[in-house]
This record gives C-alpha cells, structure tokens and sequence, in this order.
C-alpha cells in the first residue's frame, strides 16, 4: 500500500512538471567589444554594429528569435545596474535614447519592445573565491601571487586550449551566433575550464587552480543561475536568457538539469 500511494503521488506531479516556464539561451560575442573576457578579440576583427550592414543583420536575427515570443527577458548586467537598464529601456520606448552598441540594448531592448515588456531583468554576478584564493590576490604572499600570474601567462596547455573559429568580420553577427550556440561547441567550451589553471598547484598535491576556477566561473554562473531563479515567473512564461556565449557551458546544463525550465536551445532558430 505505501509503494502504490507514492506511485500515485509520483504519477499525479507528471503533469505539473510539464507545465514549465521555456528557457531559451541566445549566446552571443559582446557587440561593443570591451575585451574583458579572457580570449581577447583582435582591433582588426573587431566590427561596429552601428553600421547598416549589421543593424540589417541584427533586424533579421531579432526577427529569428522572436518566434519564441519572450515574456522575460534576461542581461548580462549586475543587478546593481538595473535603475539605469530600467531608466536607459524607458528613454528608448519614449524615442529618447539611441540604441548603444551592447547586445543588452541592440538584442534585448528590441526584443523588449516588440513584445511590450515593462523591463529586462539584469542578472550577472561575480564569483565568490575560497580564503585561500582571497588570501592569494589579497594578502602578503606577493611571490606567490607573481607565480600564479607567471602561470597564466604562461598557459603551458595552450595547444589543447579550444577557440572560437568565427571571425565576426567575415561571417557577420549571424554566423559568430550560430557557432556560440551550436551545442557541441559549447560542450568543448567548457573544457577550457578544465586545464590551464585548473592544474595549477601552489605546492605539489594541492588544489590552488580548482578553487580559482571554482569560484572565477562555476561558482559565478551557479549564482548567475540563482538570479534568474529569483525572476517571478509562471509556468507560461518564456524566458530568453541573451549572455556572453562562454556562459552557456555551465547554464545551459543547468537550465536542462532543473525540475523547475523547460529549456530550448538557439541553434534552430539562428539556421
């Protein structure tokens, strides 16, 4: 009788577990190239956005992605920036603000606007590090904070290290998107988190580079992950979710794994 009442239990969520908001994950480059990110871009490969030719192509790939029909959208911005994001969104619905060069306002606020969305949601967090790794940057041991860059700079996994191969000035912005989000180059993205300094050891044994890389990147898109959570959503709603392409290593395994997202991937929208 107990296994036949959990059964029935079990069986009577099945429904409500299909009735899940959408998540869609639209990685991109960063349009106004700040080079901030740790592959950095080129001054001959970067391109301006502004230009007609790619304000034409950013029309069509907003046309592409609007057949999801967002209902929340989701920035790479802190939420400490969301007065100004909500202040630079009312200026443009009003015809004050000129679209800047940032994917936030070039994708997002189109995308906003069309579907008549009061605001987009900034979500972005830097990681937390382990005492340890705070006591590395931060403390006394400045020798040991020379070797650890002397480490980075000097990547001895370089060769296995895999890189974009989509020059946005030969392919256009569509052709750089559909490499971001085509999942097995998002698959092999993550293992560049795996070597380099995830080896690193400040003495033989320990785990200096996993506690670095475990709060540099997955710890941050955990809380990243733990942001869009907090968004008050329905089960109808659909959330597009536009970051930095490297995120989606991590959150899109995480939006998959969640009882609470159905997640929708980009690639066939970008085709």
């Amino acid at each position: 009788m107990k296994y036949a009442c959990l059964f029935m239990l079990f069986a009577g969520n099945l429904p409500a577990q299909e009735q899940r908001p959408q998540v869609l994950t639209l990685g991109t480059f960063h349009f106004a190239f700040p080079n901030l990110d740790a592959q950095q871009v080129a001054d001959s490969d970067r391109i301006d956005v502004l230009l007609p030719r790619y304000q034409t192509e950013i029309e069509d790939i907003v046309e592409r992605m609007a057949r999801f029909a967002p209902t929340v959208i989701v920035i790479e911005r802190q939420p400490g920036e969301q007065h100004t994001i909500d202040s630079l969104y009312a200026a443009f619905l009003a015809g004050r603000h000129a679209l800047g060069r940032g994917e936030e306002e070039q994708l997002g606020f189109r995308m906003a606007k069309r579907f008549g969305l009061r605001r987009l949601h900034c979500v972005d967090e830097w990681g937390r590090f382990t005492p340890n790794i705070d006591s590395l940057f931060n403390g006394t041991d400045s020798l040991g904070a020379l070797r650890f860059e002397a480490y980075f700079a000097a990547d001895p996994d370089s060769a296995l290290r895999r890189r974009s191969t989509a020059q946005v000035d030969r392919t256009g912005i569509l052709g750089a998107l559909r490499e971001a989000n085509d999942p097995a180059h998002i698959e092999r993205d993550l293992g560049n988190y795996l070597i380099g300094l995830f080896k690193y050891e400040a003495v033989p044994g320990d785990f200096t580079g996993v506690d670095f890389e475990s709060g540099r990147w997955f710890n941050r898109n955990l809380r990243i992950f733990r942001n869009i959570q907090r968004i008050p959503v329905t089960p109808e709603d659909r959330i597009l979710v536009i970051y930095g392409a490297g995120h989606l290593n991590v959150l899109n395994m995480l939006f998959r794994s969640s009882p609470e997202y159905r997640f929708v991937g980009a690639e066939e929208l970008l085709q």
